[in-house]
């Protein structure tokens, strides 16, 4: 009877081998599907976390650009009111100058216009002191005209 002892033991044994076996393989594959469940649960996790982080990462993006396009607006406000103002004297200075150079034309225009009627004036008196000494010169050549015609003919008739 020992053997069947023996044997019976073993089989006991080896059943409660197998059987340690057989949970051991299941707690195994039990912690295996744990880990998977858990890794897969973990990259859902980081999957969404990079996708709100992409998508936070676009609004902040967004909402920046909104904050430099407002103060770029603002700056170029400042720049157009600036140059608005320096236009408006550049403006203001050129009407000036263009004032004073109607003034200075009116005036110039006045002076020429002096200068015109004097020398219209000299022309009409050189005129007049020409008309004179013309007659002068004709009355003069007239009474030698005379005077040689008178010589002339006392000649002829006195002489001949």
């Amino acid at each position: 009877m020992p053997v069947k002892r023996r044997s019976k033991a073993s089989v006991v044994g080896q059943d409660r081998l197998l059987l340690l076996q057989n949970q051991a393989l299941t707690q195994e594959e039990a912690d295996k599907a744990k880990r998977e469940l858990l890794t897969r649960f973990l990259k859902d996790k980081l999957a969404k976390e990079q996708h709100s982080s992409t998508l936070n990462l676009h609004k902040l993006n967004v909402q920046w650009q909104a904050i430099l396009r407002e103060a770029k607006a603002k700056e170029l406000r400042q720049d157009v009111e600036i140059l608005s103002q320096t236009f408006a004297r550049v403006m203001d200075c050129k009407d000036s100058v263009i004032e004073s150079l109607v003034t200075d034309l009116e005036e110039a225009e006045e002076q020429h216009a002096r200068a015109l009627r004097s020398h219209l004036h000299n022309v009409d008196r050189l005129l007049q002191l020409q008309s004179c000494r013309l007659a002068c010169l004709e009355d003069g050549y007239s009474a030698q005209l005379r005077a040689l015609q008178s010589e002339f003919e006392a000649e002829r008739y006195g002489g001949g």
